[in-house]
């Protein structure tokens, strides 16, 4: 009845005798009626290879492909073809999972190469071997300030972080009895006094902001960390990795944990994932981080070799014993961040990170010089940028969609979020401010 189902009926029997019952139908005893499927299944007849295609081409026809000006956590770069032709290459795409690192050198050596850009991106000593994405990569960085702190149990979370990345944290905290108090924002921006007093009332393991921030705003953390320590707690910033190329770094402003999504390495938007987190950290730090670590060493011969380090194996099984049940990774997207980054190389990613904030801040002047737009914060900006319109959000952003521009994400009544990257051109802007005048 199932061709590509292994077992034969004399199997289904014999598992079906193991576990002590008499038919499918009584496995599932459990299910309540009311609950189960009783139709046929709208499933369509065999398909040749040339038939199959088309049926998928009809289904892409119907997707509508915009010029992408929304952003908030994802970013529409380009990503060179050369990216994905190396991906595919047997070496990385069937390497056997790296406990066994006599036969996954192909992937222990990309862990590596990962681990040590992301490390020189962020400005940080050390990498692990990439989290699922940045919002859990930021809920790990706090359950590491948690467990960093023998009597702590606060967290503070800066008001201007993006509010997907806080949902995912409050989960975390919850189920780990960490209390999550958030900083109070002011014109855009984490209010640094309100921090300070959060600090003064003690029992905080670490302080969560991001740069840029939810608004994209290029935040000032001058004597952050020096606040921070003196409270015996670890400041963790989260970034979207690629502006880490031209911007300060965690490193630099004195950051314990640095966290947030690489998405923004040439991984596509994929409509929604996967895409690919990750957590870097100082060296004092390496033994409480989540995850794998891969170091490089010499074997017998005297060749170069990559394996598992600082970690065990029981790290990623015992769950009791793991300082976090991460037990896989996302390692494919890992490896197309490394792709990229070897192919960009320094300067590359400096350009694209530079032609994206030139792009929009020409798109906010233009808006503003309109007269139907204004900044709703005046502090520095990236690639993203908000403003207040004179108009109706919802009418502006569908007339948009209807000439084929996805126009930004709508954050109230009269605000939009814009984030522009180097694929928008100056006719791209230029036709997205016209349809709004």
């Amino acid at each position: 009845m199932h061709n590509y189902f292994p077992h034969t009926q004399e199997d289904i029997d014999l598992m079906l005798e193991k576990v002590g019952v008499a038919s499918m139908d009584d496995l599932y005893a459990d299910v309540p009626e009311s609950i189960r499927f009783k139709g046929d299944y709208d499933l369509p007849s065999a398909q040749s290879e040339m038939e199959l295609r088309k049926t998928f081409e009809r289904l892409c026809e119907k997707n509508q492909l915009l010029s992408v000006f929304a952003g908030a956590g994802v970013y529409d770069h380009y990503t060179p073809s050369v990216v994905s032709n190396i991906v595919e290459r047997s070496e990385f795409l069937t390497s056997y999972t790296p406990y066994q690192a006599e036969i996954s050198q192909g992937t222990l050596h990309y862990i590596f190469e990962y681990q040590s850009m992301m490390s020189e991106l962020t400005g940080m000593d050390i990498s692990n071997a990439s989290m699922y994405d940045g919002s859990t990569a930021t809920a790990e960085a706090m359950l590491m300030a948690f467990a960093s702190s023998k009597k702590a149990q606060r967290v503070l979370v800066s008001e201007t972080i993006d509010p997907k990345v806080l949902q995912v944290v409050k989960t975390y905290a919850r189920f780990h009895g960490v209390e999550i108090d958030m900083i109070a924002s002011e014109n855009g921006t984490t209010n640094k006094a309100d921090m300070q007093r959060l600090l003064d009332q003690g029992g905080v393991a670490g302080v969560v902001v991001q740069q840029p921030n939810y608004y994209g705003i290029i935040e000032d953390f001058g004597g952050y960390a020096e606040a921070i320590h003196d409270k015996k707690a670890l400041f963790i910033i989260n970034s979207v990795a690629l502006d880490l190329a031209i911007l300060k770094t965690p490193g630099e402003w004195g950051a314990d944990i640095a966290v947030g999504d690489a998405q923004s390495l040439g991984i596509p938007m994929s409509f929604g994932g996967p895409y690919v987190g990750y957590l870097c950290c100082t060296e004092k730090l390496m033994r409480k981080m989540p995850g794998r670590i891969v170091g490089m060493t010499t074997d017998s011969r005297g060749q170069r070799v990559f394996v598992l380090t600082l970690q065990a194996r029981e790290q990623h099984i015992r769950r009791q014993k793991a300082t976090s049940n991460i037990c896989s990774n996302q390692s494919l997207m890992a490896l197309w961040s490394t792709i990229y980054c070897s192919v960009m190389g320094k300067e590359g990613l400096k350009e694209v990170a530079q032609r994206s904030c030139d792009a929009a801040h020409y798109m906010a002047s233009r808006l503003v010089s309109s007269g139907k737009f204004h900044m709703t914060y005046l502090g520095e900006f990236f690639n993203e940028f908000c403003v207040e319109y004179d108009g109706d959000v919802d009418q502006l952003l569908a007339r948009l969609a209807e000439n084929g521009i996805l126009g930004g994400v709508k954050l109230s009544d009269h605000t939009i979020m814009i984030a522009v990257t180097e694929k928008r051109t100056k006719e791209e802007i230029d036709r997205w401010v016209e349809l709004a005048l």
